[in-house]
């Protein structure tokens, strides 16, 4: 088991990078992997994605948000099943807790994509995980979005992520597959890089 992070160094030692063929590991079909890699790098219009949400009030704090389709790989999808999403504020911030609140939201995604890409990188390494864990905290000074003080951001000041992860390889491989999760994860990039974002309004 090994904590990655700041945190304590590994408490179990486990053998290195097994090296067995097998065309599905941690869950990961590696051939399909590859071969999706493989068909963009030639054809690198497929690479163009669109994902899409939508989000209604109900009332208060409280709202529903909906994914049921995406555009890309040159075309648009439907997922088989609508996903609904409850989001609210938790009472002490005078919501009615029907949901994780947005900021909550953000941590979590951070987390999965953390957790999808390192299955995927350990998987195309060959490495076999056991179980993977995070805690992700971030830190609000909520006189920003008051709008109290003007010099306090309005979103995290800062965000932290502790991994304990067991797994058939070194600490220092575990160490490489967390650092190359990060450096390709979609939502480390959301978070860290400045996303141009543009709102509309219309009358309903």
């Amino acid at each position: 088991m090994w904590a990655v992070a700041s945190g304590p160094p590994p408490i179990r030692r486990r053998p290195s990078v097994s090296m067995t063929d097998s065309p599905v590991r941690n869950g990961v079909d590696t051939a399909a992997l590859f071969a999706t890699i493989n068909v963009v790098k030639e054809q690198r219009d497929l690479a163009r994605f669109q994902f899409r949400a939508t989000n209604t009030w109900v009332e208060g704090t409280h709202s529903r948000g909906s994914i049921s389709g995406f555009y890309g790989a040159g075309q648009e999808h439907t997922r088989a099943v609508a996903w609904d999403f409850d989001a609210d504020h938790p009472l002490v911030l005078t919501g009615t807790d029907k949901g994780p609140s947005p900021v909550e939201y953000v941590l979590l995604g951070l987390a999965a994509c953390l957790t999808a890409g390192l299955a995927n990188i350990a998987a195309a390494r060959r490495v076999t995980l056991h179980s993977v864990e995070s805690t992700v905290e971030g830190d609000i000074d909520l006189q920003g979005l008051l709008g109290l003080a003007h010099e306090v951001r309005n979103g995290y000041q800062q965000i932290r992520v502790s991994f304990r992860i067991d797994a058939d390889a070194t600490e220092q491989q575990v160490r490489q597959l967390v650092a190359q999760s990060q450096a390709r994860s979609a939502v480390f990039d959301v978070i860290t890089n400045s996303v141009p974002v543009t709102i509309e309004v219309a009358a309903a």
